[in-house]
């Protein structure tokens, strides 16, 4: 490849604005804080937000799998997490991946993402249009353009997630990375509640369902 793609940028800069969100005073101020998210405390969100770009470099060191991807949102009939209770043990295990994660402090969690990034840059500058990889839910495939849709998706709910628990401002976003994020999540709505319900609740707020949730 010569250049790296749109979503591939895309992602690096939603991994880039995390970093900076982690690095903001006040998420160090309220580490050992709750969340706003049930279960996690804001140390435990900051590290589940900072595990969207510590654990890609990995996902891409080995080879990818074998057979045909699955489509992006194919990805999330088959996840377990999407419809588990809080207590589930996939819940569980994701929340204390979180914590052990965030054990180095905010300011060294900051930068260990910031690494990360610059380990990325050439290596998804080089790697082909059809790499497939295996997701951490796996073992199927998907392309690595909509692997990083995926995380993106987590960057930016875990991110407004953090930044409302620390009282801060949820962080901006370009539209490279809001476009497809929304789309996902528009798309999962829309398999979840129909598409006479999500048209109602953007444009028809009288006749518009109790919840259009994408998970």
């Amino acid at each position: 490849m010569d250049d790296v793609t749109p979503i591939r940028e895309a992602y690096l800069l939603a991994a880039a604005a995390a970093a900076d969100l982690l690095d903001h005073p006040a998420v160090a101020a309220k580490w050992d804080a709750p969340s706003a998210l049930e279960g996690f405390s804001v140390r435990g969100l900051s590290g589940h937000l900072a595990g969207q770009v510590l654990f890609v470099p990995q996902t891409l060191q080995g080879p990818g799998p074998e057979g045909e991807p699955i489509a992006l949102l194919d990805h999330y009939t088959r996840v377990t997490w999407i419809d588990a209770g809080v207590d589930a043990e996939v819940n569980t295990t994701i929340r204390d991946n979180g914590e052990r994660s965030a054990h180095m402090g905010a300011p060294a969690l900051a930068e260990s993402v910031r690494a990360a990034i610059e380990e990325l840059r050439p290596v998804l500058d080089n790697e082909p249009d059809d790499r497939l990889v295996s997701p951490p839910a796996g073992p199927w495939g998907l392309r690595l353009d909509d692997f990083l849709v995926t995380r993106m998706m987590e960057i930016a709910v875990h991110s407004d997630d953090l930044a409302y628990s620390v009282s801060i401002p949820t962080p901006e976003l370009p539209p490279s990375i809001v476009d497809p994020v929304l789309a996902l999540l528009s798309g999962l709505a829309v398999r979840r509640h129909g598409t006479p319900a999500l048209l109602r609740a953007l444009a028809r707020a009288e006749r518009a369902p109790a919840a259009i949730n994408a998970f």
